[in-house]
């Protein structure tokens, strides 16, 4: 297990140091710091907590948007102020609030330490680092400009998180209305429905077909809840594996694009992830090839990944980026006459990121149209079900009225 160690050290200047590094043992310290080119002169392990930190948690909170917005915002705005990489990466361990990414950032700090630079560091954690974020700082590291690039990179996750919030808020309301009328359905059948049959039952009156199939229904749900359970989780479970497979995730990422409601809020979000991170990845110095690859995969929707790959060898041959795009058939009309204007005048990263802009602004408008649509057919639906339970449990005493 890794540990911390102080150390006093003598540079080439002869200028006396002190420091801490954390390494395995002692013999580790001495190599690190003889690869600086200082002469060390003490070494002691510290008995403090080591900057590895390694916390068990039986539930690992997932590292979210706005964790890397932070993230980058304070890395960004030490490393502006010049401090070095590793007091950046010990500070932010202190600072960050999220047990797993404090982890991680340990991780991050001991490799750093030990001479790794910053983004093969980062490469070993893929699952909490996007790719857009590595290859940047990749970026940052061969240019020099490693500051900037994670300020960059704190505006375009907050663009992110505010894109996610959008969809969120927009989809609560239909969300809290369907499990309000699930519950209403559930309490009918299962308390409301069984008092008035048996009523009816009591006194002797003929039940008519839908009160039947309705009280039969009900009898089921009572009696057999625990299958209708084992049904849904197993229905769940079931469209989640399928969802994990190649051919379920392109068929379900093809079907957004086939569903009136909602398929143009979805080309809108796609078109402005697309542009903003390629624009990002563009204006770093990232190869166009390796930028529309990761570009594709922050979309998270497997027809547009796999379109991307199929232009990626025409691009190789100098074919124009618009004309690709435009055969993917998926991009709406403006994008591709701004990335041809772009490519024309050789600013191509700047008319991504104004069209990304654009379409985070239609994505409001597009989002605020899928709910109005929404809300609607959600209220028939609920006044369809709830209203043939209503009238089933009504017949029978219209049936009553007649025979009185």
């Amino acid at each position: 297990m890794a540990s911390t160690f102080k150390y006093k050290a003598v540079t080439s200047k002869g200028e006396a140091i002190e420091g801490s590094l954390t390494a395995e043992s002692k013999d580790e310290v001495i190599r690190m710091i003889r690869q600086n080119q200082q002469i060390p002169v003490k070494i002691e392990e510290s008995k403090g907590k080591s900057k590895e930190v390694k916390e068990l948690t039986l539930f690992k909170p997932k590292v979210k948007v706005k964790d890397l917005t932070v993230f980058c915002k304070q890395f960004y705005t030490m490393l502006n102020a010049g401090m070095s990489l590793t007091n950046c990466l010990e500070v932010l361990i202190d600072q960050t609030e999220n047990k797993t990414l404090k982890v991680v950032i340990g991780d991050l700090f001991t490799q750093v330490q030990k001479g790794a630079v910053l983004s093969e560091a980062m490469k070993k954690h893929k699952k909490i680092f996007p790719t857009i974020l590595i290859s940047m700082v990749e970026a940052g590291e061969l240019t020099g400009t490693l500051d900037e690039i994670l300020g960059r990179m704190s505006e375009h996750f907050e663009k992110e998180g505010k894109i996610n919030a959008k969809i969120k808020g927009a989809m609560m309301y239909p969300l809290i209305l369907s499990i309000v009328a699930i519950g209403v359905v559930i309490f009918l059948l299962v308390v409301i429905m069984p008092t008035f049959i048996g009523m009816f039952t009591s006194s002797g009156v003929a039940l008519p077909l839908p009160t039947r199939m309705l009280l039969a229904f009900s009898n089921a749900l009572t009696q057999f809840w625990y299958v209708f359970m084992f049904a849904i989780v197993g229905t769940m479970f079931l469209l989640h594996r399928i969802l994990s497979t190649d051919n379920g995730k392109r068929a379900y990422d093809k079907l957004k694009f086939k569903i009136p409601i909602i398929k143009g809020s979805i080309t809108k979000i796609i078109t402005s992830r697309f542009t903003r991170t390629l624009s990002s990845l563009l204006s770093s110095g990232i190869p166009i090839i390796s930028a529309l690859e990761a570009s594709a995969n922050v979309t998270n929707n497997k027809v547009v990944i796999e379109g991307i790959e199929m232009v990626v060898e025409d691009i190789r041959k100098g074919v124009s980026l618009a004309v690709l795009l435009k055969k993917i058939n998926i991009f709406p009309p403006m994008m591709i006459s701004m990335v041809s204007i772009g490519e024309e005048s050789g600013s191509l990263d700047t008319m991504l990121s104004k069209t990304a802009d654009f379409y985070d602004q239609e994505l409001e408008a597009a989002i605020q149209q899928m709910v109005s649509l929404l809300e609607p057919i959600m209220i028939v639906v609920m006044a369809v079900i709830i209203g043939f339970i209503v009238i089933a449990m009504m017949l029978p005493m219209f049936d009553m009225m007649q025979t009185i």
